[in-house]
C-alpha cells in the first residue's frame, strides 16, 4: 500500500463507500424513491475518483473528468434504480455524488506522489481519511435520528399508515405540516409542561450555585481536616446507579408528603447536580491565582467579600458552564419525573411526553413532542457552547 496509485484507490474506494451509504440514506428520506447503493458500481468509482484527484493537478479538469467517469460507470442506474426514474432527483444526487468524492478525496491526496511513500506521506494520508470519515461518520448518527424524529412529526396519519419509511416532506399541506405540534399545545398542555421544566431547571441552578460555590471554594482554598479525602470523594455519588436510589427516594417522598410535587423535585434534582457542579467548580477555583485573594484580605476584605468581589467575576465563565451543564440535567431529567409525579398539571417536559406514547395517541404526536424537548436545550447549548469555552480560556488567563 505504500505507493501513492495504491494508496489513492483503497481511500477512494472506502471513501466512496461511505458516501454512497449517506447519500442514499438522504435520497431515500428527502425523496421517497426506492434507491440503494449499487457496490460494485460504488467501488469503482471510488477507485477512479481517487486516482483523478491524485493524477491531475487542474482541479475543475479532475472535477470535469470524474463527472464524466461516476456516469459512465453508473451504466443509467446510479442508485439502483433507473436514471429515467425521477430523473431530477438522481441527476441532483449525482452532482452531489462527484463533488462529495472528487474534493474530499483531492485534500487526502494532496501532495502524495504517484509512486513509493515516505512512512509520513503515508501515514498522512490514512490520517485525512480518517478523519474525514469521522466527521460523516459521527454527523450522521447525531443527524438521521432528529431528522426522523422531526420528520415523522409533520406527517399525517394516512401518510405514516401507507409507508412509515416515507420521510420526505409534503408541501402541499402547507401550515398543515405543524398540525401536530398545535394540538399538542392546543389540546394535551404542552406549553405549561415547557413552562414548568423551564422554572425548575432554572431554580435547580440556582439552587445548586448556592451550595456548590462556597463548597467548591472551601475544598479548593481552605485548610482542614479530611479536606483531600472530601475533594476525592465528590462524585462518589454518581458510582451509585440512579435506579438504585429510586425506591428509597419513593418511600421518603411519599412518607413526607413530598410526592406530587414540584418542591419535591426542587429538593432531588440539586442532590444529583451539586457534585458535578462542585467537582467542575473547584478545578477552576485552584487554577486562579490566590495572590490576589491574599491581595484582597489585606485591603480589609473578609474571606466572603472576596469570594464576592474577586473569585467569582473571575469565574463567571466557570460559572456559565456550570449554569449552562445543570440546566441541561435538570431539563432533561425523566426517571426522578416519571416517579414523583402523577398530576398532569404538574408534569415536566420530559413526563409529558412519555404521556404521549400510547395507542391512543398518533405517533406524529409523540415525534413533535421529542422535536419540542429537544429543540430549545439544543439551540441554548449551540448558542452559548462558543461563548462559553472562549469566556473560560480568557477567565483563567485574566487571574
Amino acid at each position: 500500500m505504500k505507493q501513492g496509485y495504491l494508496l489513492s484507490a483503497i481511500v477512494g474506494l472506502l471513501w466512496s463507500l461511505t458516501i454512497i451509504v449517506c447519500l442514499t440514506i438522504v435520497m431515500a428520506f428527502s425523496t421517497g424513491l426506492p434507491v440503494r447503493p449499487v457496490w460494485l458500481v460504488s467501488i469503482l468509482q471510488g477507485v477512479v475518483v481517487g486516482l483523478v484527484a491524485l493524477y491531475v493537478s487542474n482541479r475543475w479538469l479532475g472535477l470535469l473528468v470524474s463527472l464524466l467517469l461516476v456516469l459512465g460507470i453508473s451504466l443509467g442506474e446510479p442508485f439502483g434504480i433507473r436514471l429515467g426514474d425521477a430523473m431530477p432527483a438522481q441527476l441532483v444526487g449525482l452532482v452531489i455524488l462527484v463533488l462529495a468524492l472528487y474534493f474530499p478525496l483531492r485534500i487526502m491526496v494532496h501532495g502524495l506522489p504517484f509512486g513509493r511513500l515516505t512512512r509520513h506521506q503515508f501515514e498522512e494520508g490514512i490520517v485525512r481519511f480518517l478523519t474525514g470519515f469521522g466527521y460523516v461518520f459521527f454527523t450522521a448518527i447525531v443527524i438521521v435520528p432528529f431528522y426522523v424524529m422531526l420528520m415523522t412529526s409533520v406527517k399525517g396519519q394516512q401518510a405514516l399508515l401507507l409507508n412509515p419509511l416515507d420521510f420526505s416532506i409534503e408541501w402541499d399541506k402547507g401550515w398543515g405540516l405543524f398540525r401536530s405540534y398545535q394540538e399538542l399545545f392546543m389540546d394535551h398542555n404542552f406549553g405549561r409542561y415547557l413552562t414548568i421544566s423551564f422554572l425548575v431547571s432554572v431554580a435547580t441552578v440556582f439552587v445548586t450555585l448556592l451550595f456548590s460555590v462556597p463548597g467548591a471554594y472551601a475544598v479548593a482554598r481552605l485548610r482542614f481536616k479530611g479536606q483531600a479525602v472530601m475533594s476525592r470523594s465528590i462524585l462518589l455519588i454518581y458510582m451509585v446507579p440512579m435506579i438504585v436510589l429510586a425506591l428509597p427516594i419513593y418511600v421518603g417522598f411519599s412518607m413526607f408528603g413530598l410526592r406530587n410535587s414540584l418542591f419535591g423535585l426542587l429538593l432531588i434534582y440539586p442532590v444529583t447536580t451539586i457534585p458535578v457542579a462542585l467537582y467542575m467548580l473547584q478545578g477552576y477555583f485552584r487554577g486562579l491565582p490566590g495572590e490576589i485573594e491574599e491581595a484582597g484580605l489585606m485591603d480589609g476584605l473578609s474571606r466572603l467579600g472576596v469570594i464576592w468581589k474577586i473569585t467569582l467575576p473571575l469565574s463567571l465563565p466557570a460559572l456559565a458552564s456550570v449554569s449552562l451543564y445543570v440546566f441541561m440535567i435538570a431539563w432533561n431529567e425523566f426517571l426522578l419525573a416519571f416517579m414523583l409525579l402523577d398530576d398532569p398539571d404538574k408534569f415536566t417536559l420530559t413526563r409529558g411526553v412519555t404521556m404521549l406514547n400510547s395507542s391512543e395517541v398518533p405517533r406524529q404526536h409523540l415525534m413533535a413532542g421529542a422535536v419540542i424537548a429537544t429543540v430549545p436545550i439544543l439551540a441554548l447549548f449551540l448558542g452559548l457552547e462558543r461563548f462559553m469555552t472562549k469566556g473560560l480560556t480568557a477567565g483563567s488567563v485574566k487571574g
